[in-house]
This record gives C-alpha cells, structure tokens and sequence, in this order.
C-alpha cells in the first residue's frame, strides 16, 4: 500500500494555482517544512541521508498497480527544487511522482536522447545552493528533493530509457554495446557485426594522439585493455573530461564525433514499430540536415514500412542481440542476447536507484517487442531489457515496481504479437495505456474504458486511466482538452483500484480552439529548440484556467476528506461501462464498505437520466454529498434519492458523489 497523508500544513496550496505556489519564497517553503515535520526535516536535507520511501516497506510491487502517478517535466519548472512547491498543490490521493529524463541531453537536447549518465545541470537551482551552501551540486539537490517528497507521501519514479544520443558518452565510450553502420553519401556501405572495433580503433588512435584529458591518467597501449579491461568511469574520464567539466566534456566529444563523420561511422537509429529491422537512406532532398558544426546528415526510413514504422535518426539503442547472416539481412538472432550489453544497462539503472532513492521505473518506449512470431511461450533472461533492469533492482528493493509507456494497442501495430502478452512477459505492473487521445464521452472513450477495465481484471498489470501526458500536450491534441476535463479527473481520483497518470500543466490548461504559441504545451519543452515547429522562445506559460482549476480543487478537497476511507477499494459496478459505448453513464461502489457511491455521466454534450440502484442500505442514509458541477450541493436540483435508488438528471461531464450516513 502507498500511504499519503497531506499535512495541514500544506493544505492552503491546494487552492493555488501551480504558477502561483512556485512563486512562494523559498525561506517560506523552508519554514513550512519545518512546520509540517519538525525535527525529521532536517536529515532529509544531508545528501547522505536516504529517507524512507512510503512504499519501502511493501514485499512486493503491487502497490504502482493502484498509484496515482503525475509525470513533471523539470524543464517547465526550471529545476528540481520547484518540484516541491508544485507537489504542495496536489491531494493525497495523487501520491506518486515521475520525474521525465534527469540525465544530459543530446541532439536538440531531447530529454529521451540522454548523452551521459551525468544529471542535467540546467536543472541546477541557485536558490537552493544559496540556501545551503553544501548542496553545490544537481545530484546532491536531486536526492534532498527525493527525499523531502518521501516525506510528503510520495513516490518518486525515473525514466529507464532504452536508447541514447547517437554520439552518447555510452556510445563512444562503449562501442561494443552499440549497433554500427557505415554511410557514403544515400548508402550504407557496411553494417558487418564487427564494425565496433573499427570505430574502437579510430576513438582509441585519437586517445593515443591527445592523450587523457584528465592528466596523470596513463592511456594503456593496448585497445582492447581500453575497452574491456578498464572500469568505464576512468574510460569516461580519459576520452572526455571530469564530470563537472561540462563544456570540455562536450567538446571533447564534438572532436570524437567529427572524426566518425569523417569516415561515415554512425550508430543505427532506433526504430520503432513492426517491422523494425531494415532500413535505408532516405533520398528526400528534405531528409538532410545540417548541424552546427556544418556537417550533413541524412534520415534514414524503414525498407518496408508498415502502419506505425518510425526511425528516430538521433537516438541509437542498445545492441541486446547478434545479428543473422552477417547483418546482410538485418535479422536479429534473439537466441544470441549480447550478454555485457544487458549486464551494463541492468547495473547503470541498479546504481542510479540504489543512489538516488528511486521507488519506481517508467520505461520509455515498452510497446518495443521485435520478435516476428510474437511473445515466446517460455520467456528466458534476456526477453525484455526493460523488465531486465526491474528483476536486477528487485534483488535488492523488493518495492521497485515498473510503469511501462505501452498504449495497449490492437495485435500486430506497434509490437509483434500482444502487446498484454509482453507487458506480462516483461514484468510490467502498469502501463499507460492511450484513454488521453480520445475525447471523453465518445463511444470509442467508453468502449476502450470498459476494456482497460476487463484488463485489469485479468490480466497481471494495471492500465492506467490517464488523463493527459507530456507526449499529448501538443497543438496537435488541443481537441481532447476542450471539455470533460473535470470528469477525467474525477475518474483519475475516485476509481481507487485503478492506476492513473497526470501531465503537469492538466490542472490550469486553457481550452485552446485554435492552437496556443509553443511556450504553452509541456510536450514542446522535451526539447530545447528555438527555432521551427517545436521552437520556444522562452519559459513554459501556465494556463490561466482558473474556473477548471477551481472546479479541480474542490474535488481535491473532498478526495482530501473521503480518500483514506476507501484507498486500494476494490470496484463494485452498480452501472457499468457500456461494452458497446452507447451508454454514456456509469456508476460504482467500493467493494466491502459501502460508505460511498460515484456516478459519472460521460457525455460532455448532453444531460443524462440516471437510475441506480443504491447499496443494500437505508436509503433514508444516502446523501448527495458532492458535485463536479454544483458547489452548492444543496442544489440537487433533478436528483432525488427514494427507495433505494437515485434518479435524475447529470449535467454534461458532471460526476456526482452520494454518502451513506449511519
């Protein structure tokens, strides 16, 4: 069980708006911590110290399978001390954290493209080391913040990400972990198994010619002394630099990376979608790019392209299996795992958690399943790298569960096979699902609800009820944030056996009939880009929608009042979701206690009739108690509750909540 208790000390922010609580000074944030936890404050402020999660206690995972998960993106809020007085703005009952990527970005400085196990020092908060003078570093601040939401009931998870820059500090440093090809102008010259240890070859004769960048580091004679004999962190420090060396670190690598360029080595894009091997130079005239430094790449695209088929040019993944037929036709032998390649993702993500106290993974990109015939009937070791790196923390934190970026998609159209299969077969405990791209209230919403529902019935994961992410805050799905957004977050709330996901900026977003300048969509600050489609030009803007946020904050304040009493409830239907989606209504219970009944009318366009039979109580106990829609619950105009049933008349998107009194 996750257990949260939101301290009175805090609850004043849960009327602000997120903007405004980040406005709150720092000595007063200091202050109210000190209100809230007296003494046991203190210690979560030595970098040292590792305060115990909420959930460390739990034996096994189960507890991500009920979570209510709200995903930041540092980079909208600036640093990772902001992350505090943002967490003060929300309920109890959204009690889990995911901080997006924390690591330095790459190309276009994506936050899934990471260039180095290094923590992002953008996210570095001067305002925090002027407060204490011994937080100096972004990792240091990074475990006092983990450890201050540990106090306030949170777990906190991090992205496990599968894949690189394609110029990464892994990549050069550890060529041999890595899937190499050789470009001349539209062709891929060579793509031979062994064309790692050309690129080892030109990376360690450079090494040989400069020297260690860090002095008084003796470079070996021998390449492969270099490359596997050496611990990578003295590799790291020979090739490129100290860690705090941020610009010579990089600049170190342009060299390296200029010298690849030169003689066409690259690192294959990862792909994504069947069929996913296969690809080729893309001969568009649009498909060339030029960086900074002048050079010219090229996109690639996939031989024989099915629905979903995507290469992402500036990310490289993680070579996990040898190749077929001398690479000649990009098969993957998945009976010959490249087993150091495992073992080093598997151990970097261990020491990541074991380091900064994480209680949880998201895995980016889990709907990957590359196997042609599908999920294997007996699934060894190497199956999953994802579910890999969970089984190797669970040795030692038996509480680290994993949320996987799967969007539970028809057989066949981003995964071979299944995707529930995989999500099974890789150990996943819950998993995005897709209920945010569809517009509440439609029947393909209702439709696709009911079928999470019968999943998580049956199956060993939990899909989420999401209400919007990082990825789906874009001009592109504007329409889905036109209205209903109340009911999501009902839905997200008060489904208490069922898992949910919230992008931050959900909570004020403006209603956007045509779409907003950049600088208001979370999605477009994954990168730093100033100029283009996804260019911003300066700090991400709030939303100013201070009636949702209003409406959002009393269903906080009565999530405050009722959550406790029916945490991990599992769900009796009195009304439930319409297989078909023709009707628009549903209604439920929590299993064994009876206390209160949900009713949601899914149409944000029409009032609905409902006519549900309450709980085997008095129905003289039952009392509508809140609304969605009506802050005044007195006016219950329409609703009558008589004979054991409650009858009437729900606004468009309204829920509506009665409590039995005894």
């Amino acid at each position: 069980m996750l257990n949260s208790a939101h301290n009175k000390t805090f609850a004043p922010f849960l009327q602000l708006m997120p903007e405004i609580a980040m406005r709150t000074s720092f000595a007063e944030i200091i202050s109210l911590l000190e209100q809230g936890f007296s003494a046991d404050i203190y210690p979560a402020f030595d970098p040292e110290v590792r305060i115990a999660s909420p959930v460390s206690e739990n034996t096994d995972t189960n507890w991500l399978r009920t979570a209510n998960t709200v995903g930041i993106n540092v980079r909208t809020i600036q640093n990772f001390w902001n992350i505090i007085p943002y967490t003060f703005t929300l309920p109890s009952a959204q009690n889990a954290i995911h901080i997006l990527p924390i690591w330095e970005p790459g190309v276009v400085a994506s936050l899934y493209g990471p260039s180095s196990w290094n923590i992002n020092p953008e996210f570095f908060s001067k305002e925090l080391a002027a407060g204490f003078p011994h937080l100096n570093t972004v990792e240091k601040q990074l475990k006092v913040v983990i450890n201050i939401l540990h106090l306030l009931g949170k777990a906190v998870g991090m992205d496990v990400v599968p894949h690189t820059d394609r110029f990464s500090e892994m990549a050069v440093g550890n060529p041999q972990f890595f899937e190499w090809l050789q470009r001349r102008d539209l062709a891929i010259v060579n793509h031979s198994p062994d064309l790692y240890k050309e690129v080892q070859t030109l990376i360690f004769d450079h090494l040989r010619r400069t020297g260690s960048a860090v002095p008084g580091l003796s470079v070996p004679r021998d390449r492969d002394i270099f490359f596997e004999d050496l611990p990578e962190s003295e590799r790291l420090r020979m090739l490129f630099g100290e860690i705090y060396d941020y610009w010579g670190r990089l600049n170190r690598r342009k060299v390296i990376i200029n010298l690849l360029y030169e003689q066409g080595y690259e690192t294959v894009p990862a792909t994504m979608g069947p069929p996913y091997r296969g690809i080729e130079v893309d001969p568009d005239p649009g498909a060339k790019v030029s960086d900074e430094e002048g050079r010219e790449w090229r996109d690639y695209r996939i031989t024989r392209p099915e629905t979903f088929s995507r290469v992402f040019g500036p990310l490289a993944r993680y070579k996990l299996y040898e190749n077929k037929h001398n690479d000649e036709t990009w098969d993957l032998d998945f009976n010959r795992p490249n087993r150091a390649a495992w073992s080093y993702v598997c151990e970097r993500y261990r020491r990541i958690q074991a380091e900064f106290g994480f209680d949880f993974m998201r895995g980016d990109m889990s709907h990957v399943q590359m196997r042609p015939e599908g999920v294997p009937a007996v699934r060894d070791d190497y199956y999953d790298l994802l579910g890999a790196v969970k089984q190797t923390v669970l040795r030692e934190k038996p509480y680290f569960g994993y949320f996987a970026e799967s969007f539970l998609a028809p057989p066949g159209e981003m995964a071979y096979g299944d995707e529930c299969d995989h999500l099974e077969a890789s150990f996943a405990d819950s998993t995005l699902g897709d209920l945010q791209s569809e517009p509440v209230g439609t029947q393909k919403f209702v439709r696709d609800f009911r079928q999470y529902r019968d999943w998580l019935e049956t199956r060993r994961f939990s899909p989420n009820f999401t209400i919007m992410t990082a990825d789906k805050d874009d001009p592109r799905f504007d329409r889905f944030y036109l209205s209903g957004n109340e009911i999501r977050y009902f839905m997200a709330l008060f489904l208490t056996d069922m898992p949910s996901y919230m992008g931050l900026g959900f909570e004020c977003r403006d209603p956007h009939p045509e779409p907003a300048p950049n600088e208001h969509y979370t999605k477009l600050y994954v990168f730093q880009m100033s100029e283009g489609g996804k260019g911003t030009k300066g700090p991400f803007q709030w939303g100013k929608n201070e009636r949702l946020y209003a409406n959002l904050v009393r269903q906080k304040q009565f999530a405050e009042m009722v959550f406790a009493k029916i945490r991990d409830a599992k769900t009796e239907w009195l009304l439930p979701p319409d297989r078909n989606g023709d009707r628009k209504t549903i209604a439920w219970t929590q299993a064994g206690t009876d206390k209160f009944v949900f009713i949601a009318n899914l149409d944000t366009l029409a009032a609905h009739i409902v006519d549900v039979v309450l709980p085997d109580n008095d129905s003289a106990a039952w009392k509508v108690c809140f609304s969605t829609e009506r802050a005044d619950i007195a006016d219950n105009a329409g609703i009558t509750v008589a004979d054991g049933r409650v009858h009437g008349a729900l606004s468009p998107g309204e829920g509506l909540v009665l409590c039995a009194y005894f």
